[in-house]
C-alpha cells in the first residue's frame, strides 16, 4: 500500500503504511517497524511511542481505519530508530463492566506479544510516581540466535527434575556467584546440578511479573512483602527483567539464552513453569496492564453479568479455549521453544486449560489437544498440574492425548502418610511405587505420566515436613489463614527447631527415607530446591511473599544438611545405574522373560507374604533387573525394605539364583558413613536369610 505522511501531536512527521497482520506484536521490516495487535471489541487503537527514561510519550499515532482488517490493526512506521524505542497502545471502546468491557483511552497498555518489557529493571525498585511501575513494551534490537542444541533430549523415563526459584537459588551470599539471583548466577551453578545428578531444572515463573504488587508488610519484622514466586504474569513473551544482571543494559533476552545454553552444555534440560490460567490483572478492582484494556471480554471468562470467573483463585481466569486466546498460548510456547530452546513446560493449575468459554470442563479440550500435537512442540515435555482452584481435580484423568505428564498429587499425599507411619497405606503405596497404574494404565498411559514428588515449592520443605505439625505463616500478614492446613507432616515429637540428638537423627532419617522412596519409585522423580541439603522455611508452608535469606538456598548447610546431600547424590546415582527403576512400561508382577522371578514381587517380614492388613506399616519388594525395558545401567536384583513401624522388624530375604548374593547399598537406619555404600562396592551381607530393619527406616539391597 502507498505510504502516507502523518503529523502527531507530540513530535514531527512519521511515514506510515499498511502493515502485515501476522505475526502479532512487533516485527522488523526492511524500512521500519511493523506493529500488529488484535481486539474484537475496540473501536479505535493508537500507537504510543516513548524514549527510554522519559515519562511523556514522544509520539501518539492513531491507526488509520483502513489499516484494520477484521479485528486486527496493523501498521508499519518507517525509519524508526528501534534500538532506543519503547511503546504501548491506547484502545477506545465502551466502558461497560456489566457487558464485560473496560476500555479506557487514558490508559497506555502493554503489547501482549512484547518480547521485552521495561519498568522493573531493579528487583523491588520503586518508581518515582507510584508504588506500581509503568510497564512499557520494548522493541527488541538484534537478537542473538542460539546454536542448535546438541544435547540429546532426555527420555521421559530417565528424567530427574529439580524444581527451583531462579532468584532464590543463587541470591544468598553463600552462593559465591558473580551475579546472585540472576540468569547468569544459575548458569554458574550448572556444575553443581550436574554433580547432584539431576538432568532437568523446572524454573518457577521467569516471565515478566510485578514483584511489588503485594503491598502488605511482615507483621513481625515490618519488612515489605512481595510477590516472590511470580505466579502473576504481566508479559508472557518477555523474560523477567530484574532476573538479568544486565537489566539496565537491555540484556535479559541474551542472558536467559546464555543460561539455557550453559545448562544444556551440562546435559541439563530446562523446563518452564508457565501460568496461563490467570494474569496479573486480578479481579474487577485489579490493575490494568494489558489484556483487560485491550479486549477484556475476549481474554477472560465472564459470567452473564460481566463478573470475572475465578477458577484460579487469583481474581480472574483466562479464556484459554477461545480461538484467539488459544492461538496466543500456542504462539507463546512456540516462541520459547524456538527462540530459547526450552525443553518443556509445566502448566500451573492446568485443569483451567480444559474449561470452555463458560468455565465448564470439556471432554476434548482443543487447547490441550493442539499443544499435544503441535509440530513445533513435538519434542517438548508437557506437564500438567492437574487441578485448579475451582474444584476440578483431574489427577489420573487429565486429557493427555498420549503426550501429557502430570504432577501426581496422589503420590505426594500417599508417600507422606506412609512415611510417617499412618496405618492402611501399604496397599496404595504399592500403586504409587509402580508408577500409579491404578491412575494411568486403563487409559493406555505409561509410568512416565506420573511426576512423583513429596515436596514442591507449594508447601513444606522436606526438612520442615518432619519438623512441624502445623504451618507457621504469621509473617505472611494473613493471620496464618493462608497455606494448606492438611500437610500430612510430623514433627517427630518437637515442634520446630530441636536440640536433642534423638529428634534430629529421626528427622534426618525420615528425610533420607523420603529421598530413597522417591528414587526407587517408577515414574519421573522431582526434587524441590534445597531439599537435598535440608533447606528450611521455618515452618512456613506458603512462602510466596518473602524475598529473604531464610527463603533462599543456603550454600553452607549444617551437618545434617551435608549428610542428606551426600545421601541424595548416592540415591540419584543408584537410580541412574539401575535400569529396572526407570521402566517405560508398567510392571506386570509376572515372569515374562523366563528369569524364574516376576518383574516385581511383594513381600512382608516373610518372603513372598506381604501384609495387606489395615494395620500394616511395612512392606518389601523385589525387582528382577532382567525384566528392564529401559536402556543403560545394570540389570541386578533390587530388594527394598520399608519399615515405617515404630519398632524394629526382621525381614526374611528371598532366595537368589545360586551364583548371586545379597549386598547392602543403603540403610537409612545406620549412621554415617555406613548408611550408604559407593555404587559397585555394596557390602555383602553375612546373613543371606534375613535382614533387621530399624523402626522408620528403608534399606536397599542388591543381588549380584
Amino acid at each position: 500500500m502507498k505510504s502516507s505522511l502523518v503529523k502527531t501531536p507530540k513530535t514531527g512527521d512519521y511515514k506510515l503504511s499498511c502493515g502485515h497482520l501476522l505475526p502479532f506484536g512487533v516485527s522488523h521490516v526492511p524500512t521500519g517497524v511493523n506493529f500488529s495487535i488484535f481486539s474484537a471489541h475496540a473501536t479505535a487503537c493508537t500507537l504510543v511511542l516513548f524514549k527510554p527514561n522519559i515519562e511523556a510519550p514522544v509520539a501518539e499515532i492513531p491507526f488509520p481505519p483502513e489499516y484494520r482488517l477484521g479485528h486486527v490493526w496493523a501498521m508499519v512506521v518507517h525509519d524508526l530508530a528501534f534500538e532506543d524505542l519503547e511503546y504501548g497502545f491506547r484502545f477506545d471502546g465502551p466502558m461497560s463492566p456489566r457487558d464485560g468491557h473496560f476500555f479506557d483511552v487514558s490508559k497506555i497498555l502493554l503489547d501482549p506479544y512484547a518480547r521485552e518489557i521495561v519498568g522493573r529493571e531493579e528487583w523491588m525498585g520503586k518508581t518515582s510516581n507510584s508504588h506500581k511501575p509503568i510497564f512499557r513494551s520494548r522493541v527488541p534490537g538484534t537478537i542473538e540466535v542460539l546454536e542448535p542444541c546438541r544435547v540429546q533430549r532426555v527420555q521421559n523415563n530417565d528424567l530427574i527434575i529439580y524444581e527451583m526459584h531462579l532468584r532464590g537459588f543463587t541470591r544468598h551470599e553463600s552462593s559465591g556467584v558473580k551475579n546472585p539471583g540472576t540468569f547468569a548466577g544459575l548458569a554458574e551453578k550448572a556444575a553443581y546440578l550436574k554433580n547432584l545428578g539431576v538432568n532437568c531444572v523446572e524454573l518457577m515463573p521467569v516471565f515478566e511479573f510485578d514483584e511489588a504488587e503485594n503491598q502488605r508488610t511482615n507483621p513481625i519484622t515490618g519488612d515489605p512483602l512481595c510477590n516472590y514466586w511470580g505466579y502473576s504474569t504481566v508479559g508472557f513473551f518477555a523474560p523477567k527483567t530484574s532476573y538479568a544482571a544486565g537489566a539496565r543494559d537491555g540484556l535479559p533476552v541474551r542472558e536467559m539464552k546464555e543460561m539455557v545454553s550453559a545448562l544444556h552444555k551440562s546435559g541439563i534440560e530446562v523446563m518452564l513453569d508457565v501460568v496461563f490460567n490467570h494474569t496479573a490483572e486480578g479481579g474487577a478492582d485489579g490493575p490494568v496492564f494489558s489484556f483487560r484494556g485491550i479486549d477484556n471480554k475476549t481474554w477472560y471468562i465472564l459470567d452473564e453479568k460481566g463478573a470475572f470467573a475465578n477458577y484460579s483463585g487469583c481474581g480472574n481466569t483466562v479464556n484459554c479455549n477461545y480461538p484467539a486466546v488459544r492461538e496466543f498460548v500456542i504462539n507463546c510456547l512456540r516462541y520459547w521453544a524456538a527462540e530459547y530452546h526450552i525443553d518443556g513446560f509445566r502448566f500451573d493449575l492446568a485443569s483451567i486449560l480444559g474449561r470452555d468459554t463458560k468455565g465448564a470442563p470439556l471432554a476434548n479440550p482443543p487447547l490441550l489437544e493442539f499443544l499435544a500435537h503441535d509440530p513445533v512442540l513435538a519434542d517438548c515435555k508437557l506437564v500438567a498440574e492437574a487441578w485448579d482452584a475451582g474444584g476440578l481435580y483431574q489427577v489420573g484423568n487429565f486429557p493427555a492425548y498420549g503426550r501429557w505428564m502430570e504432577w501426581n498429587g496422589k503420590y505426594r499425599d500417599c508417600a507422606r502418610r506412609f512415611l510417617k507411619g499412618d496405618p492402611g497405606m501399604v496397599g496404595e503405596m504399592v500403586q504409587r511405587i509402580m508408577g500409579s497404574p491404578d491412575l494411568y494404565a486403563a487409559a493406555g498411559r505409561k509410568p512416565t505420566a506420573s511426576v512423583n514428588f513429596i515436596t514442591c515449592h507449594d508447601g513444606f520443605t522436606l526438612r520442615d515436613l518432619f519438623s512441624y505439625n502445623g504451618k507457621h505463616n504469621l509473617e505472611n500478614g494473613e493471620t496464618n489463614n493462608d497455606g494448606s492446613n492438611d500437610n500430612l507432616s510430623w514433627n517427630c515429637g518437637t515442634e520446630g527447631p530441636a536440640n536433642d540428638a534423638d529428634t534430629l537423627e529421626l528427622r534426618l532419617r525420615h528425610s533420607k527415607n523420603a529421598m530413597a522412596l522417591l528414587m526407587v519409585s517408577q515414574g519421573v522423580p522431582m526434587l524441590s530446591m534445597g531439599d537435598e541439603c535440608g533447606r528450611t522455611q521455618r515452618g512456613n508452608n506458603n512462602a510466596y511473599c518473602h524475598d529473604a535469606d531464610w527463603n533462599w538456598m543456603n550454600w553452607e548447610p549444617d551437618e545434617d544438611g551435608k549428610k542428606l546431600l551426600r545421601f541424595t547424590k548416592a540415591m540419584i546415582a543408584f537410580r541412574k545405574n539401575n535400569a529396572v527403576l526407570r521402566q517405560t512400561e508398567f510392571l506386570s508382577e509376572r515372569d515374562q522373560v523366563g528369569s524364574g522371578y516376576p518383574d516385581i514381587s511383594w513381600h512382608g517380614v516373610l518372603p513372598w507374604h506381604p501384609d495387606w492388613t489395615p494395620g500394616s506399616r511395612s512392606m518389601a519388594f523385589m525387582l528382577c533387573g532382567r525384566h528392564s525395558q529401559a536402556i543403560g545401567g545394570n540389570h541386578q536384583f533390587i530388594y527394598v525394605v520399608c519399615n515405617m513401624y515404630y519398632q524394629p522388624l526382621t525381614f526374611g530375604l528371598p532366595v537368589l539364583p545360586k551364583t548371586m548374593r545379597w549386598h547392602r547399598f543403603t540403610d537409612t537406619g545406620l549412621p554415617e558413613p555406613t548408611d550408604v555404600c559407593p555404587i559397585g562396592k555394596e557390602e555383602q551381607l553375612t546373613n543371606q536369610k534375613s535382614y533387621s530393619a530399624r523402626e522408620w527406616s528403608i534399606a536397599i539391597l542388591v543381588g549380584k
